[in-house]
């Protein structure tokens, strides 16, 4: 199926030249002006044609008016997934070819007729100065579109039935004030990575379910350049031949790295756009997927309560950012909290919380970098740091802050806790040994694949204990360990947990009792699906506050529960009882 622009396009790259090689008649017939013209006249017969009557702005429904899609199917594909992203303008429809043992990501939109299409470029001419330059602000930007699509198609007299306006409006919304093309993609939930690796080559996403598959959406080179020159302009970024790779933060939050032309990037014009989530996960989420254990989530609880500095490690896409940020919500609720990034990832549901974000030379300033925002951030006073990732001198100053009694969380990239020691302590961010003992966990997180598929695990939490007087090499301890083979988490024993322990002045049993109390809250949230951030936060801070009055809601809960199991049980096992003996259960049957 083919949307709209595509001869649109096909239509601007033949009034630039760009489509293949013309013979000068044809050059001579087909200038800037003459097809303007033609255009002109083309758009006049049409207008002409279909003058009429006035248009009525009326909520499409569905029901009344009839869909907005056609579709047939996938020739040589079996649909084995349908899910609306923009309802009710826009779906994906994902296709399994049996042969070549793949899938296919299919955007279906709506079709327009060609007078459809004419219109459609017309009003993106007439539309677009009037939105750009409104005097009034105006609170429903959607409205005010559509409003204005209504006004400029009475005006060409276009006689449309409601069907046809709502399909002008999607792709002029989805035009501008949407991503165009990708749009349907970024509104998919379930797409986490978009990739696009030149012109005319298919796009590609990561699906949470499906992993790595290829599009039917893919641009044109006059297009491409366009689309990535748009997407930097829009999130303040300057992008051009001379300067052509940007690493930026969409509007959504959103992720992209962009490069233009064909210098760096010898396929073309490229962007990879790693999608924020609407909502942030939380710890429960993090159980939901198997990525920790309720042990494992107590025990980062208590640490992060007890003022411990954590990093979190893996490659790329291991989640480390996500359990950051999730572990986050750990975070005793009036600390005064400062995070650092240089693309905005981190989303903290915390009162007392300052955000910094790295900021490039604009005209005659200077960049902000992450060394400054991490030496201003001393200055604030924070009791928690966190760093998007630390990758050269700013490591530096994050340690410092460590030594000096500050808690810290970051990332990088390293696949083992030995190789995330030796990183720190070479070149290009050159720890020295001795502030490297002040982290206290590492976690080391992994995407691998099981029999059920692509997951993120926790392989390891590592606690760092010091230098060792005779090798004066650092030495650390594991905690917990993932088993691969039976896809379960392992207690190594604490010693962190000991010195927690200790500074509280608590027994064994007080520990243990902590650490039990805690992870009753977390299967508690777990099993009763409480993963909204803003719940998840509010219940964690009700427990910091009035810790045995949470504890005996959960009490409550479970032994609710327990009666109810043992009165299912019961009327379970007397059925069964009344089968045995010969009664059929219910009556009405005939006895042996």
């Amino acid at each position: 199926m083919t949307t709209p622009e595509g001869d649109l396009e096909f239509e601007r790259g033949r009034a630039d030249g760009t489509d293949g090689k013309r013979s000068p008649r044809w050059m001579a017939d087909n200038d800037g002006e003459t097809i303007l013209e033609r255009a002109r006249r083309m758009i006049r017969r049409v207008l002409e044609a279909i003058r009429g009557t006035e248009i009525d702005l009326v909520e499409y429904q569905p029901s009344v008016h009839g869909p907005l899609l056609e579709f047939d199917g996938i020739s040589g594909l079996e649909e084995v997934d349908r899910y609306w992203v923009n309802a009710p303008f826009a779906f994906v429809t994902i296709g399994y070819d049996p042969d070549a043992n793949h899938h296919r990501y299919h955007v279906v939109e709506p079709t327009l007729r060609p007078d459809e299409r004419v219109l459609l470029e017309t009003l993106f001419e007439d539309v677009r100065d009037p939105l750009l330059y409104r005097d009034e602000p105006h609170d429903d930007v959607e409205t005010l579109l559509r409003e204005t699509i209504h006004e400029y198609l009475e005006r060409y007299g276009a006689e449309i039935d409601v069907r046809a306006f709502y399909r002008l409006f999607y792709y002029v919304h989805r035009d501008f004030r949407g991503y165009g093309r990708l749009d349907p993609i970024m509104h998919d939930p379930h797409v986490e990575d978009v990739s696009c690796d030149g012109y005319e080559l298919p796009i590609f996403v990561y699906h949470d379910e499906y992993t790595d598959i290829e599009t039917n959406v893919s641009f044109k080179k006059a297009d491409l350049d366009r689309f990535v020159v748009r997407l930097a302009q829009h999130s303040g970024r300057h992008i051009s031949i001379g300067d052509p790779m940007v690493e930026t933060t969409l509007s959504d939050g959103s992720r992209a790295e962009l490069a233009l032309g064909e210098e760096v990037t010898p396929r073309g014009s490229a962007f990879t756009v790693r999608k924020y989530a609407d909502e942030p996960f939380t710890p429960v989420d993090l159980l939901e997927y198997g990525t920790f254990s309720v042990e494992q989530m107590a025990y980062l609880w208590l640490a992060i309560e007890h003022n411990k500095s954590l990093i979190f490690a893996g490659g790329t896409a291991s989640g480390k950012t996500t359990s950051m940020n999730a572990i986050s919500m750990f975070i005793p609720p009036r600390s005064k909290v400062l995070t650092i990034e240089d693309t905005r990832e981190l989303e903290l549901y915390h009162d007392n919380w300052l955000s910094s974000v790295t900021r490039e030379r604009l005209h005659d300033g200077k960049d902000v970098t992450m060394y400054d925002l991490l030496r201003s951030a001393l200055r604030h006073r924070p009791e928690y740091i966190v760093v998007g990732e630390v990758r050269g001198e700013e490591a530096i100053t994050l340690f410092q802050a460590m030594n000096t009694g500050h808690t810290t969380y970051s990332t990088m990239h390293a696949d083992s806790v030995q190789t995330v020691i030796n990183r720190l302590e070479n070149e290009p961010i050159n720890v020295p040994r001795a502030m490297v003992q002040s982290l206290d966990i590492l976690s080391v997180q992994t995407l691998t694949r099981l029999e059920s598929g692509r997951v993120r695990r926790n392989k390891v939490l590592a606690e760092i204990e010091g230098i060792d007087q005779r090798t004066g090499e650092l030495d650390y301890s594991t905690a917990y360990t993932w088993d691969s083979e039976a896809d379960a988490f392992r207690s190594e024993g604490s010693q962190l947990l000991a010195e927690i322990r200790e500074e509280r002045g608590w027994s064994q049993t007080d520990l243990l009792r902590e650490l039990e109390n805690r992870q009753r809250f977390l299967e508690y949230l777990w099993e009763n699906g409480i993963s909204d951030y803003r719940q998840f936060t509010a219940l964690v801070n009700e427990y910091y506050a009035d810790k045995a009055s949470v504890l005996e809601t959960i009490q409550a809960a479970e032994e609710s529960r327990e009666s109810s199991d043992a009165s299912t049980t019961d009327e379970t096992n007397a059925g069964n009882d009344s089968t045995a003996s010969g009664t059929p259960v219910g009556g009405g049957g005939r006895q042996e």
